[in-house]
C-alpha cells in the first residue's frame, strides 16, 4: 500500500516537472549574436528563462539585445528569439 502511494507520487511530481519545463520553454527567450568574421554564425549569448510571462523574458531579451548593441565599437548584430538555444533556425 506504501509502495503504491510512492509510485503515485513519484509518477505526479515527474509530470509537474515535464509539464513545468514544456510551460517554461514557452515562455524562454534566447539572445543570440553573429560573428564578425561570419555574419551568418549563430552564438549564444544568453537566455532568458525566467519563471514569469513569454512577454517578461521577451522584455528583457530584447533589452539587453539593445544595450549590448549601442556599446562603443559593436560591430555584430544581436537578436532574440523563443525557446531555448537551439544550433540552427530550422
Amino acid at each position: 500500500m506504501i509502495a503504491a502511494r510512492i509510485a503515485v507520487c513519484i509518477g505526479l511530481v515527474a509530470a509537474t516537472g515535464a509539464a513545468n519545463a514544456h510551460g517554461k520553454e514557452q515562455n524562454a527567450f534566447t539572445l543570440y549574436r553573429n560573428s564578425v568574421l561570419d555574419s551568418t554564425m549563430r552564438i549564444h549569448f544568453a537566455t532568458f528563462d525566467a519563471d514569469e510571462s513569454a512577454d517578461y523574458n521577451a522584455e528583457n531579451c530584447l533589452l539587453t539585445a539593445d544595450l549590448v548593441r549601442r556599446q562603443p565599437g559593436v560591430r555584430v548584430m544581436y537578436w532574440c528569439e523563443p525557446g531555448y538555444y537551439r544550433q540552427s533556425r530550422e
